[in-house]
């Protein structure tokens, strides 16, 4: 486990998360594919060379759950009771078959829950397309979790 409690996050706090990830054309049929999403422009090439983009753009909801994924482990890794809500969800720049994404969190609100046994936590996620120099924005989203506290977790089956 690698995720913070409720304690441990800090309102304004921007966690850089090391991973990064290169989409392939692969993950993004595979993902339309399992979510039974046939849009022809994410697959296939003839349609989108005749849109705006001049080629097929990878799934947004891909995008999103990819930057979910890469926030996981610096946030909520074994510390999580339940993602609440993912709100204010923005696609400014379009993603293609190729584009490494980064992504940071930032902690925009923390409360107690009203038995004080766990913590509602509020992140702003960015994820960022890293192989264009000015690396655009690519996927914006407010995610709230339910997070444990450190008193109230589990213990480990030592004791400790």
């Amino acid at each position: 486990m690698t995720g913070l409690y409720y304690e441990e996050f800090e309102v304004g706090e921007t966690i850089e998360h090391d991973r990064r990830r290169t989409i392939s054309e692969s993950d993004n049929q595979r993902f339309c594919d399992m979510t039974m999403n046939q849009q022809p422009l994410h697959l296939d090439s003839e349609f989108a060379a005749d849109t705006e983009f001049g080629e097929r753009l990878v799934n947004g909801l891909y995008t999103m759950s990819l930057a979910v994924g890469v926030s996981i482990p610096e946030t909520t890794d074994g510390t999580i009771v339940a993602n609440l809500s993912y709100d204010n969800v923005e696609h400014p720049t379009p993603v293609f078959h190729g584009d490494t994404i980064r992504v940071q969190s930032t902690v925009t609100d923390k409360r107690e829950t009203s038995d004080g046994e766990r913590g509602i936590v509020t992140m702003h996620v960015e994820a960022f397309k890293v192989n264009d120099s000015d690396e655009p924005l690519v996927c914006e989203f407010d995610r709230t979790a339910l997070s444990l506290k450190r008193e109230h977790a589990e213990t480990d089956g030592n004791g400790e």
